[in-house]
């Protein structure tokens, strides 16, 4: 699926950006905490970037059904993992913070079907 390599490739790009951005722009402006949880967000988004490029490629070697899923899965925990914590630190507004775990476990899900179709269905 040639699109999980583009939303990858995406994904990535907008990681290497922000993280620039927290380097740089809110450095000054963050305190250490919330800089850390930025920087937390950052790492998370460009990990599981990774992943799904690496699931993108597979997708040429596996069939479409055993990557997919996992690969949705990582969408959203990324945008609600990352997200929530990129709008923690902006807006301060803390409560997005119990938003997180959501997208964390979205993550799980989606490394732990991945083995489970990889294991079972390849």
């Amino acid at each position: 699926m040639r699109i999980l390599i583009i939303i990858g490739s995406l994904f990535a790009a907008l990681s290497v950006l922000l993280g620039a951005f927290g380097a740089h722009g809110l450095k000054n402006r963050l305190s250490m905490e919330d800089l850390a949880i930025f920087e937390t967000a950052v790492r998370y988004q460009m990990y599981h970037s990774l992943g799904i490029l690496l699931m993108g490629v597979a997708s040429f070697y596996l069939t479409e059904k055993l990557v997919s899923m996992p690969a949705y899965f990582f969408i959203l925990g990324i945008i609600i993992f990352s997200g929530s914590l990129f709008l923690l630190v902006i807006t301060n507004l803390r409560w997005f913070g119990a938003i997180t775990p959501i997208g964390g476990l979205c993550l799980i899900i989606g490394w732990l079907l991945l083995a489970y179709n990889i294991y079972f269905h390849a």
